[in-house]
């Protein structure tokens, strides 16, 4: 890793890029059609887990990554490193707001009609619901939907949609969330759509609000989740990594994904916390994560990707992930410069 660095322009020619907006103008209506003839899976898990990229943060104004206030808000860098994952055959999808998934699939559109296929079929992509909580503002807890409708994702064949709700006592925005998302869980339930679902209790500061963690939060927040909509059958839990995850876990029978959290300057810890969570309990089943996968520093999103894959599908151990990361750094770069 030394001497790497991963260079999205090499990956991702900007000429594709620039011709998303051309059919956004001339041919919205292929999008549409393109998204409702792809193949989805018969069953949403190959094997009872799933590995989903997050790409969801800039629709509620988060864009900082480490020390740059907008890291993620440069859109041809970091659609770039989406492409980057989920064109790998290993990993099973992706998860974005209405315009990330749309961009996806127009780059998809315009590489099947080049070359005859499709790197979307057969994964899993979650639409975004509920970005109108934005960052920093004073109704930040009041999360409005104001992405995906359980209507949309439905029209355009999605498998199903992403919600939080951020609970503070304190603030009676919390409870027009969570009614909402009980609401949506219920609608995705009509419709034979997955619910993934982000509960977090947040502490209000003076411009921001912070995630707690702790177990006793957790555990309280999994009780919950779970119990929202008129059916749980097919609700998945996405829940912040603690230490004793077993106890956490056993707070409920629903399928649990783990979130990845604030961007870190390694993927080491990132790997380390998966492998140790997936031995936890066996109802965690995967990871649903994001800036640790896309934008750890100079390092190949694909290959972090894949490591974390293993770990999920195929019971990898840190250190074995650590060495099929390295191994599978750099592969395939030349996946759309051959057709554009």
């Amino acid at each position: 890793m030394a001497n790497y660095r991963f260079k999205i322009e090499d990956f991702f020619p900007k000429k594709l890029f620039y011709q998303i907006t051309d059919v956004r103008v001339e041919e919205p209506e292929s999008v549409v059609k393109h998204a409702q003839k792809r193949k989805r899976r018969n069953k949403l898990t190959r094997d009872g887990k799933l590995v989903i990229l997050a790409a969801d943060h800039p629709g509620r104004r988060v864009t900082a990554l480490r020390n740059d206030a907008i890291g993620m808000g440069d859109r041809y860098e970091y659609l770039g490193r989406v492409l980057r994952v989920i064109t790998g055959e290993q990993f099973d999808g992706v998860m974005g707001t209405t315009d990330m998934v749309e961009d996806i699939l127009i780059v998809d559109y315009l590489y099947e009609r080049k070359t005859g296929k499709s790197f979307l079929d057969g994964k899993v992509i979650t639409g975004c619901m509920n970005r109108g909580g934005q960052a920093g503002s004073m109704y930040e807890m009041e999360d409005g939907f104001t992405s995906f409708t359980p209507e949309s994702l439905k029209k355009m064949s999605l498998d199903g949609g992403k919600m939080m709700y951020r609970f503070d006592p304190s603030d009676h925005g919390s409870l027009v969330t969570i009614k909402e998302c009980a609401d949506a869980i219920t609608q995705l339930g009509r419709l034979g759509l997955y619910a993934f679902v982000e509960p977090v209790t947040v502490e209000g500061k003076e411009k921001s609000h912070a995630f707690k963690t702790d177990i006793e939060t957790l555990v309280r927040d999994v009780g919950a989740a779970a119990a929202l909509g008129e059916t749980s059958l097919g609700t998945w839990l996405k829940i912040s990594y603690n230490g004793d995850f077993e106890r956490i876990a056993r707070s409920t029978t629903l399928p649990v994904l783990l979130l990845g959290g604030p961007a870190k300057e390694s993927p080491l810890d990132t790997i380390k916390a998966f492998a140790a969570a997936m031995k936890s309990a066996p109802n965690v089943r995967g990871a649903m994560v994001g800036r640790n996968v896309t934008f750890v520093k100079d390092d190949d999103p694909r290959a972090i990707a894949m490591a974390l894959s293993m770990i999920v599908h195929e019971g990898y151990s840190t250190q074995d992930a650590m060495k099929y990361m390295d191994k599978n750094r750099g592969q395939e770069m030349d996946f759309f410069s051959t057709s554009f």
